[in-house]
């Protein structure tokens, strides 16, 4: 050991330090150390580092020390080890090489810090972070987090199984599949004023299934107070609002309908009078024409009653074998008149080969009647041909017939078409319920088929209906008995 060195170990400084200071040799033996050392680890003399510092018999796994004569280099690394009481420490270690005049490393100087305070209270940070992880990663409902452009900044487990990776993608781009942001949006109201909102929005998962979600935002703001992300929050409350929906339904179709049978009922009492009077006068005519008013208005009555049986509860469908050109013949005596009338050039081609199918006929006839009337309303609206077409093609294998219904009418952006079949959704505005498409849906899934719409705004659209040749069996819809019992289990 040279003499500037040994002169080094005995002054003032080197025992004054507040730091541990310990030089070893090539075997790892502390052949000097400072008065801080032995406070903290204890004697050291004619011992090992590995021993003083790790409380161990043998060298360290991964030894610092053992590098640093190798190569020389500095090195900085963070190590725990046992003090002389034989508590856990936590310390940071600095180690250089003393290097002779002759160019060889004999020993090595090893500075050592206690940091214990500061490692606990990092791993104490470590834990809070990576409990709160967890509390944002596993909790029910889906979370985000947006910046002032909208950008999907983190997102919670659920959410990313349900809408997949945001992939810097804006809210309203994952949640609705819209290019511009939403009115009104709660998260910029809460970048406005900072104020909590709570809304109900109707979002689609990557799977295309609509979800009804209640939706809060909050503030979060840096440590000056600003606002710099706000928090989405949404549960999703589909069951609840499926079975709020159906009850709801019950009420809106007796209530939106009573007019119409007021006048059915003065219809029967027009028919019952003509047939009453027919007998009186012995007139066959009079009592043949108020007996067909008669039998008219029963029927409409029947059909009133059926769609509140769809809505009310799970209805099976009147089975038979259905001729699906005979099918279509009828819709077109019942469209043609309209085409007509709004100037639309209406054509149906049923394939020869199209055949019989097992289904509710008037069921079916209703749901192609609705399809048709929304592509007649879809053309009317359209302001911006001169010329509209409305075509119905029936074609089948031997398994599915397929009807196709393709307008050239406005169209439809794809929220819109999302939201279609939705209870009360309507294009129309104030001029549709929006009860028709999804009583129409559910009539095509009980008779265990599919409608399928493609579309784009200004370009028309084309709804597909497959329905299986055969009766299919599928599964009990829920109905609000059903859904009323399930939810007060739940409660």
């Amino acid at each position: 050991m040279d003499s500037d060195l040994k002169r080094w170990i005995r002054s003032e400084i080197f025992h004054q330090v507040p730091v541990c200071i310990s030089v070893i040799d090539r075997d790892y033996r502390i052949v000097e150390a400072n008065e801080n050392l032995e406070e903290t680890f204890g004697p050291w003399q004619a011992r090992h580092c590995y021993e003083v510092y790790k409380n161990r018999t043998s060298p360290c796994d991964t030894c610092q020390a053992s590098r640093t004569f190798e190569d020389g280099q500095v090195r900085v690394a963070r190590e725990t080890g046992t003090d002389r009481d034989g508590d856990p420490i936590s310390y940071m270690l600095h180690l250089a090489p003393l290097v002779e005049k002759d160019g060889a490393i004999r020993y090595i100087i090893e500075m050592s810090t206690d940091i214990s305070e500061v490692a606990f209270l990092q791993d104490r940070l470590q834990e809070e972070t990576e409990r709160y992880r967890l509390l944002f990663e596993e909790v029910p409902c889906f979370i985000t987090i947006q910046d002032r452009d909208f950008k999907l900044l983190e997102t919670n487990r659920l959410f990313r199984d349900h809408f997949g990776e945001p992939g810097g993608k804006c809210c309203f781009e994952v949640y609705k599949h819209r290019t511009e942001q939403c009115y009104p949006c709660p998260v910029a109201q809460t970048f406005e004023d900072g104020a909590v909102r709570r809304s109900e929005e109707v979002v689609t998962t990557k799977h295309g299934a609509k979800i009804n979600v209640v939706c809060y935002t909050a503030p979060v703001r840096d440590r000056a107070g600003n606002i710099t992300a706000v928090m989405e929050m949404s549960t999703d409350i589909s069951q609840i609002r499926q079975l709020q929906s159906q009850l709801t339904s019950i009420g809106l179709l007796v209530s939106s309908l009573s007019h119409g049978v007021k006048g059915l009922l003065m219809g029967l009492d027009g028919g019952i009078y003509a047939v009453d009077s027919g007998f009186e006068q012995d007139s066959q005519d009079r009592v043949r024409n108020g007996w067909e008013m008669v039998k008219r208005n029963v029927n409409k009555i029947r059909g009133l009653v059926l769609d509140i049986l769809y809505y009310a509860k799970d209805r099976e469908p009147d089975w038979a074998v259905v001729s699906s050109c005979e099918l279509v013949r009828e819709l077109r005596e019942i469209m043609e008149n309209r085409a007509a009338k709004n100037g639309v050039a209406f054509t149906i081609d049923c394939a020869t080969d199209a055949g019989a199918f097992e289904a509710d006929a008037k069921a079916i006839r209703s749901v192609l009647v609705n399809i048709l009337e929304n592509a007649f309303d879809a053309c009317r609206v359209d302001k911006q041909k001169t010329g509209h077409a409305i075509s119905m093609r029936v074609t089948g294998d031997n398994d599915f017939l397929v009807f196709e219904i393709q307008d050239n009418g406005i169209g439809m952006d794809r929220e819109t078409r999302e939201k279609l079949f939705t209870l009360f959704f309507s294009s129309k505005g104030t001029g549709g319920t929006g009860l028709g498409l999804f009583l129409s849906n559910k009539i095509i899934l009980k008779h265990g088929g599919a409608i399928s719409v493609e579309s784009s705004p200004g370009s028309g659209a084309r709804f597909t209906v497959r329905v299986p040749r055969k009766k299919t069996e599928v599964p009990r819809l829920h109905s609000v008995e059903h859904d009323a019992d399930e939810i007060a289990g739940i409660l």
